[in-house]
């Protein structure tokens, strides 16, 4: 019987902890930025491709026009220093392209909740 060593990382994926890392990285150096445009941004996640050529930073802002052009343009803006920095930080062999989707789940979530107090109001 071959017995794996019973450290952490072997019972979490390595996209799980490449995603994690990526994601930790991007919010700090987000956090460094001075770009009045980002406003209240938070990174929820991320999603890297297994050969490593794009990564998904999903991101909410307080702004309910979330996907506003300010936002999007600010990040596009940093991207390039974004990517630095995942190249400096993280030991993988291929930096991913940084794409910026709006987490709309929080949103939609709310939504929802409000429907349903409403129905309760109701009845």
């Amino acid at each position: 019987m071959n017995k794996r060593s019973s450290g952490t990382a072997r019972h979490y994926p390595r996209t799980a902890r490449l995603n994690h890392l990526i994601q930790e990285i991007v919010a700090e150096e987000i956090e460094l930025l001075d770009d009045d445009r980002l406003g209240f941004l938070t990174v929820v996640g991320v999603e890297v491709e297994p050969d490593l050529r794009r990564a998904v930073v999903w991101y909410t802002t307080l702004d309910e026009s979330e996907a506003g052009t300010d936002v999007v343009e600010a990040l596009d803006d940093h991207r390039p220093r974004l990517q630095s920095a995942i190249a400096r930080q993280a030991r993988v062999k291929r930096t991913p392209e940084l794409m910026f989707r709006p987490d709309t789940v929080i949103r939609q979530a709310e939504r929802v909740e409000q429907i349903l107090r409403d129905l309760g109001d109701e009845g």
